[in-house]
C-alpha cells in the first residue's frame, strides 16, 4: 500500500486518490476490503459513477484489484477489494 505522500505524487485524478485511500484506510493488515459501491459513494459525498470510473482508473494502473462476491443465494453481494502497491 502507498503512504500518504507516495499517492499523492501520482498521476491519478483526485476521485481515484480520495477512493484509494478511502479503500486503505479500510483494508485490513493483508490489504483487503469490501465495502459496497453505495457505501463509498456516501461516505466520500461524490457519486455512484464517479466511485466507479475511480475504482476503474485505480485498477487499470495496478494500485488495486477486485473480485466478485456471491451470497448463498447466487446473489450480488460486495466487492473484494485488495488494494496492493502499485508494480
Amino acid at each position: 500500500m502507498l503512504n500518504n505522500r507516495e499517492i499523492y505524487s501520482t498521476n491519478l485524478p483526485h476521485r481515484a486518490v480520495a477512493v484509494y485511500m478511502y479503500l486503505r484506510d479500510r483494508a485490513n493488515k493483508d490489504g483487503f476490503c469490501y465495502p459496497a459501491i453505495n457505501t463509498i459513494a456516501q461516505d466520500l459525498k461524490i457519486s455512484k459513477s464517479t466511485v466507479k470510473r475511480a475504482l476503474a482508473e485505480l485498477e487499470k494502473e495496478g494500485y488495486i484489484s477486485h473480485e466478485r462476491r456471491y451470497r448463498k443465494t447466487g446473489g450480488n453481494s460486495s466487492n473484494i477489494y485488495y488494494v496492493a502497491r502499485p508494480p
